[in-house]
């Protein structure tokens, strides 16, 4: 395509002017898929426009899957625009129907669950029952949760699960354009929820204790609008932030004015305490806190609590959709957290996960496969080769999740990712399971196994 051909059929020369005329092109089928755009440069100099002008249009059109850049033919036109998709998230590949094992989602334990039908049938007579007023957080809900919170929240927000309160607080934060700090490896979904958005990400390395206090220095460079980190049972890593680390980060974060995200994914079924950020910056921490692998996905629940400003920016954008929150799903959540019988089965829930993560670390551990990490419900296994071990595994009946999804840019370390909450309690039966992961890894055979 002529840059000048292009240029004629452009009316709004601004960034979104470009982007919705090129729409209604290939909307059309004026301008079909495979066909080749002219540079960012050249089409720039026709407009009279900036070639960042341009490059913003692209990106646009990049995000609903209309176009795609490739190294030697420049940028392609791939078709009519699509919705926007997690495919970090989604599954990739198809290995057939002998996949006997899931390792790839990590999903608790329906068998550890608490029941839901006191909850549900206690909050059936929820206060303000089939209102239409919009109730944030339903008071049985926020005088549940409140004395457990980290520090003193000033806007609170039962939400439908993590990943929605991290995406809200990321939107109505950031403008496209904009950067998030983030730890890398990091949850494909929260990658997915900040390409989606058109943020740029700045990745911050971590190590056992957390994010690694020179990344974060470097990051904040940059002047993210926002840090968002998980500070305890970590996906896909598996570490929890120490008081000394928490101390490292805050003097950091002390002279800059970036807003706080931690994301709390596991919550009460984590085996380490919770050290919160919160408690240097309450007025630009937000803490969210999914209560959806504790007490049930079903449920569809997380609280949001921190700073008064931030929390408002989310109640208002959810104004336009959902409103709020069930009553009836937060009084039952409400009604879980209450109950001392709930309590000691999550509490034991934590411990029976926590002794299936570490039991297959040992095991790996004794064939020379190092994991790291001690909470959380996944293992973070590094590899030889990731596509040959996801083969070799697949081969073998069982599926993980490749740790390219984990990173922003690709690694010069390939990892898989292992959900470890559902994982059997036999042991000759999980000493063959290392063996195969070990197989996988390693690309040769098992060097030595334990007893």
């Amino acid at each position: 395509m002529e840059a000048s051909w292009l240029a004629e059929r452009i009316g709004d020369p601004s960034a979104r002017g470009i982007a919705a005329a090129l729409t209604a092109l290939i909307r059309e089928g004026t301008v079909t898929a495979q066909t080749r755009l002219p540079t960012v440069r050249g089409l720039a100099r026709e407009l009279g426009v900036s070639s960042g002008t341009v490059a913003e249009a692209w990106a646009e059109l990049r995000k609903h899957g209309m176009i795609r850049t490739e190294r030697r033919r420049g940028t392609v036109v791939l078709g009519p625009p699509d919705v926007p998709r997690p495919i970090r998230y989604e599954r990739i590949g198809h290995f057939g129907d002998r996949l006997a094992i899931d390792l790839a989602i990590a999903s608790p334990d329906a068998a550890l669950l608490p029941p839901l039908e006191a909850a549900l049938v206690a909050a059936a007579g929820a206060d303000g029952l089939n209102d239409y007023t919009r109730e944030t957080i339903t008071p049985r809900l926020r005088a549940a949760v409140e004395p457990e919170w980290p520090f003193t929240a000033r806007g609170w927000l039962a939400v439908g699960g993590g990943y929605e309160g991290v995406q809200l607080l990321c939107q109505t934060t950031a403008l496209p354009g904009d950067r998030i700090a983030i730890e890398e490896p990091t949850a494909a979904r929260l990658l997915d929820i900040l390409e989606t958005i058109g943020v740029q990400i700045i990745p911050v390395a971590c190590d056992q204790d957390g994010p690694v206090p020179a990344a974060l220095a470097r990051a904040l460079r940059a002047r993210p609008v926002a840090f968002v980190y998980q500070p305890r049972g970590q996906s896909p890593c598996g570490h929890a932030v120490t008081p000394e680390r928490s101390a490292e980060l805050a003097a950091l974060l002390e002279r800059s004015a970036t807003l706080i995200v931690e994301d709390d994914g596991i919550g009460e079924l984590s085996v380490s305490p919770m050290v919160s950020l919160g408690t240097r910056f309450p007025d630009r921490t937000v803490l969210v806190r999914s209560y959806s692998k504790s007490h049930g996905p079903d449920l569809r629940i997380a609280v949001i609590g921190g700073a008064a400003e931030a929390v408002e920016r989310v109640r208002v954008l959810r104004s336009f959709g959902t409103g709020w929150t069930s009553r009836i799903l937060q009084d039952a959540l409400a009604h879980l957290l209450g109950d001392a019988e709930v309590r000691e089965r999550v509490r034991h829930a934590g411990e029976v996960y926590a002794a299936r993560r570490a039991r297959l670390a040992a095991e790996l551990a004794a064939r020379g496969v190092p994991t790291g990490g001690s909470d959380g419900l996944v293992l973070w296994v590094p590899v030889r080769d990731e596509p040959a071990a996801l083969v070799t595994l697949a081969a073998h009946g069982i599926s993980v999740a490749p740790g390219s999804r984990y990173v922003v840019e690709p690694a010069s370390r390939h990892h898989l990712r292992l959900a470890t909450a559902r994982l059997t309690d036999d042991p000759d039966e999980l000493a063959a399971l290392a063996d195969v992961i070990t197989l996988a890894a390693t690309g040769g055979p098992v060097v030595s196994a334990s007893p």
